[in-house]
């Protein structure tokens, strides 16, 4: 009804300490480190906080005015945003909430949003967080420079994964109540800014295009998997990715773990022992997660970045390679994800001088074996000693 040019002039906002979009060595404050991190779930205040007062930055990679990077957000949050909207003018929000669902009023809409779902809001749109449950926490990845879509089904064909039918998207919905005082709060490079205006923006009669929020369920993921033999790299649960300008790798990957079916024969089932190029960042929505070294509750977060080891706890390993594998649904009532990079991440200072910040327990290894001595003389026989070093052939 009334363009969003109308409104009475932008002022600086104080500095967030606690978000950081400049992820580069240069940065006095990020910190970078080939430890397993891991931090427990974050706290929501007790005093009001909404939305964008609860967002506070974990990780990342670049920086918003090179338009290719990304950081990873978490939010606390118990209080609506009453007359008050958010624009991102950097890059994409992939909203996650953990802990109580989100009533979010776009210029496009309303959508209903749950722990289990997740929502895209793209550069430039308002958006306000309503807390239907009260106080709410979550996660949220932020992209610079690309979009975030769906993946190449390649030999899949047309269907599985994260299909295109189950996103959802607003209805156009607009407000006729009188408004004196509507405050916007954009972020650009970082910085926060605050306009006023005797409008709401929310009064879209109708809309057409694409470029519009949606939403997903996560519970419709259809996980593709082996029915045969041998464990399939997790890149088959990816549900969304950015790309970068590097065609052979991604920006970022968003990957889900939930209930599935493990039916591989002979095959050692959890995830193996290994390092791998992507930085990782995992969350869990709800229940809990075996392909961790440690506890890892509802709302907590891990960090490996590229080519640090990592794998499941010792017990977990015996028991996997002694028992003839079954078949069996695994991650029953749980919902894990991973926010994947082919880009190393920095630290915030938030995060890094955080209480909630603990480091893995690398004892936990200390019982791993080594097997192969154990069937040398087998070894042996079927080589020829062929393979034994030190021995001239």
């Amino acid at each position: 009804m009334r363009p969003a040019v109308a409104h009475k002039g932008y002022t600086d906002l104080p500095d967030k300490p606690d978000m950081e979009s400049v992820f580069l060595s240069t940065n006095p404050k990020v910190h970078v480190s080939p430890t397993q991190l891991a931090w427990s779930p974050f706290d929501i205040p007790t005093e009001k906080t909404t939305f964008v007062d609860g967002l506070k930055t974990v990780a990342g990679s670049g920086e918003p005015s090179l338009r290719e990077g990304l950081a990873t957000h978490v939010y606390t949050a118990n209080a609506s945003m009453k007359n008050q909207a958010f624009v991102n003018q950097d890059g994409e929000f992939l909203i996650m909430p953990q802990q109580g669902r989100v009533d979010v009023q776009t210029e496009f809409g309303w959508l209903y949003v749950q722990p289990g779902e997740f929502l895209v809001v793209q550069r430039g749109i308002r958006f306000s967080v309503n807390l239907p449950d009260g106080p709410s926490r979550g996660y949220i990845l932020e992209i610079w420079g690309s979009n975030f879509e769906l993946p190449d089904l390649g030999p899949l064909g047309g269907y599985g994964m994260a299909n295109a039918r189950d996103f959802l998207y607003p209805q156009a919905s607009y407000d006729l109540e009188p408004v004196s005082n509507f405050e916007i709060i954009t972020k650009l490079n970082g910085k926060f800014f605050k306009s006023t205006q005797d409008h709401t923006p929310y009064d879209v009669v109708a809309w057409h295009g694409n470029y519009v929020p949606y939403k997903y369920d996560m519970t419709k993921f259809v996980n593709i998997g082996s029915i045969s033999v041998d464990h399939i790299d997790p890149s088959v649960f990816t549900i969304m990715t950015a790309k970068s300008r590097d065609p052979n790798a991604a920006l970022a990957d968003v990957m889900i773990f939930m209930p599935r079916w493990d039916v591989a024969s002979h095959t050692y089932r959890p995830p193996y022992y290994h390092r791998n190029v992507a930085s990782e960042l995992m969350g869990l929505i709800y229940g809990d997660y075996g392909g961790r070294s440690d506890s890892f509750q509802p709302g907590s977060v891990s960090y490996e970045t590229g080519m640090t080891p990592h794998g499941v706890a010792y017990p977990e390993f015996k028991a996997a390679s002694e028992n003839p594998p079954p078949t069996q649904q695994i991650s029953l009532g749980s919902m894990a994800f991973m926010f994947e990079s082919s880009r190393p991440f920095t630290i915030t200072d938030y995060a890094w001088k955080s209480d909630k910040i603990h480091f893995h327990e690398t004892g936990m290894w200390d019982d791993l074996v080594n097997n192969f001595t154990l069937h040398l003389e087998e070894v042996k026989k079927l080589t020829n000693g062929k393979h034994e070093h030190g021995v001239n052939h």
